[in-house]
């Protein structure tokens, strides 16, 4: 499943003519496209859909709404090592509690920090 995500701005760079930002999504960073919100600041929370902001959302909304999906295990689904999954899924092993791992991704119950993964 492909979820549009909120995630916070953490610097901002013009790359090859393009807008460009590291977006904090609970504790996985990943790199997003501004084009769409050509204003948007460091700082400020956005849905993002396959790597391009969408559209401004206030603090409160995106942190509730990364604190559902962690709770859902929507954030692992999303964000989690599919080859990891792949494996487990094969050998019929669970590899972490879904709603566990999504709370420490989101920075829920004390997760904060915990599990910070950067891809780009």
């Amino acid at each position: 499943m492909c979820l549009a995500v909120p995630g916070r701005v953490l610097d901002i760079e013009e790359r090859d003519g393009t807008r460009m930002a590291d977006v904090d999504f609970g504790g996985v960073v990943k790199e997003v496209c501004l084009e769409y919100l050509p204003d948007l600041q460091v700082g400020e929370y956005a849905i993002v859909h396959v790597g391009f902001a969408l559209q401004r959302l206030d603090e409160e909304s995106a942190l509730k709404t990364l604190e559902l999906f962690a709770e859902l295990g929507m954030l692992q689904e999303e964000f989690g090592d599919a080859w990891e999954t792949a494996a487990a899924e094969k050998a019929g092993v669970e590899t972490a509690a879904p709603e566990a791992a999504g709370a420490q991704a989101a920075g829920v119950e004390g997760g904060e920090g915990v599990g910070e993964v950067r891809q780009r």
